[in-house]
């Protein structure tokens, strides 16, 4: 069975820095445009990023396995390959990350390659991969 697409709607002070960061440096495909939104091929799924300024802030975060991680954040679970080659990429690139690339829980069911930058208008992202797909919900 596949897994069906999610859409996700997220607040951007501006359109022409989010595009450059989710087009240029993520490597998203632009769908439909407005004014005041844009809508990305986030690897499968579509996000509308709304220009609303005074809705962008930066998330509280929650101690998880020894790192400040923003509550509010999004993101993807990609192949263990893909989720290397996007954070070397990303580094080589110059990207701030906010929780380096690592591995998080290491020996246990939920073991997995994770890290965490900002978009620019604040929004928080996570990367994520399992070596073991099939422990995504792993319990």
């Amino acid at each position: 069975m596949a897994i069906p697409a999610f859409h996700l709607a997220f607040p951007v002070n501006d359109l022409a820095s989010t595009r450059g960061f989710y087009e240029s440096l993520l490597g998203c495909r632009v769908g439909r445009t407005a004014e005041t939104w844009i809508d990305f091929d986030f690897f499968g799924h579509q996000i509308s990023a709304h220009v609303k300024p005074e809705e962008t802030a930066l998330a509280r975060t929650n101690a998880v396995d020894g790192d400040a991680v923003p509550v509010r954040h999004f993101g993807a679970i990609l192949a263990w390959d893909d989720w290397q080659a996007l954070a070397d990429r990303l580094a080589a690139a110059g990207t701030r990350f906010i929780i380096e690339p690592h591995v998080r829980f290491k020996g246990e069911v939920g073991e997995q390659g994770t890290f965490f930058l900002l978009d620019p208008s604040g929004n928080a992202l996570e990367f994520k991969s399992f070596r073991d797909m099939s422990r995504v919900f792993a319990s």
